[in-house]
């Protein structure tokens, strides 16, 4: 029996041996992934030192740029793009903001919005109609419209600084690339910073935000937002930084809601920084026959 066992044990070895001398091969080249020339290090409280020391430095922000809004329908796998118009975003902290969009060509209001962190009001002039309501949405309606927050806009405007209250950590990553137009790879370092909030009586912690830095300069290029429930809320892409007078900004930035099915894409031609915004900026005068539509 040991016999018979043996003879079985060096047949199974064997056995392969002639099919592997007799079968054939050839070798190919595979692309050889390029990393980038400079590739940065920094421990995780340098991270976020610049994130703080970049939100800290910016009191006011003026924008121009062009609004792109799509509407998707992720079940039936199409998308609505809307014409794309100019558009001018204005910010000052803490928390006011406007962002007003213009008919293409008669340079007249398409929409306008103003928040104060608090409460919001959106003004449509070719309706008569002004939706106001609190800033934080509580009723999700079927009318895009009336879930277009300001919130989410201040929120992709700047990475906003870290809070006391925050907890993070710091991990690092490379994901790859193909370069269609040099026919080779790319290999991008990068750091995820992520950034969470310990429940109260809990030792759970509660995603807040996750947000991508290339290594290679140390900005952000995406920003992931999350609701209390822990659904992601807000996808923020940011293009490529260019400089606006002394300051980098990103050359566009594209704000995804997938809970709502829409997108904002804006493409920034100006930017100016610190610049002194007055209260009336922030301020709607509503023509006396202007419909107000109070939302949840």
């Amino acid at each position: 029996m040991r016999t018979l066992h043996r003879l079985a044990i060096a047949f199974i070895i064997a056995a392969p041996l002639p099919l592997i001398q007799g079968c054939r091969f050839t070798t190919r080249k595979l692309p050889v992934p390029i990393a980038p020339v400079l590739t940065q290090t920094v421990p995780p409280e340098e991270l976020v030192k610049r994130l703080n020391d970049r939100c800290n430095a910016i009191e006011t922000l003026r924008a121009n740029v062009e609004l792109q809004l799509s509407k998707m329908n992720t079940e039936k796998g199409v998308a609505t793009d809307y014409t794309t118009v100019p558009g001018i975003i204005l910010m000052r902290k803490p928390e006011h903001l406007r962002v007003v969009g213009f008919v293409p060509v008669l340079h007249t209001r398409m929409f306008d919005m103003i928040t104060d962190g608090k409460d919001f009001t959106l003004y449509v002039p070719s309706r008569d109609l002004a939706y106001e309501g609190p800033n934080t949405l509580t009723h999700k309606s079927t009318n895009t419209v009336e879930n277009m927050r300001p919130g989410f806009f201040m929120d992709s405007l700047i990475v906003r600084c870290m809070s006391e209250q925050d907890e993070y950590m710091v991990t690092a990553d490379t994901y790859t690339i193909e370069d269609s137009t040099k026919k080779h790879l790319l290999v991008i370092p990068e750091y995820i910073l992520s950034v969470m909030r310990r429940k109260s009586g809990s030792q759970e912690l509660r995603p807040i935000r996750v947000i991508h830095f290339h290594r290679e300069d140390l900005l952000p290029y995406q920003q992931d937002l999350y609701d209390d429930q822990g659904n992601l809320e807000t996808q923020v892409s940011y293009g490529r930084y260019v400089e606006f007078g002394t300051n980098k900004f990103p050359s566009s930035v594209t704000i995804k809601r997938p809970l709502e099915d829409f997108q904002i894409v804006m493409t920034v031609q100006k930017v100016t920084e610190n610049s002194e915004l007055p209260d009336d900026q922030f301020q709607i005068q509503l023509p006396s026959e202007t419909k107000v539509q109070k939302l949840q």
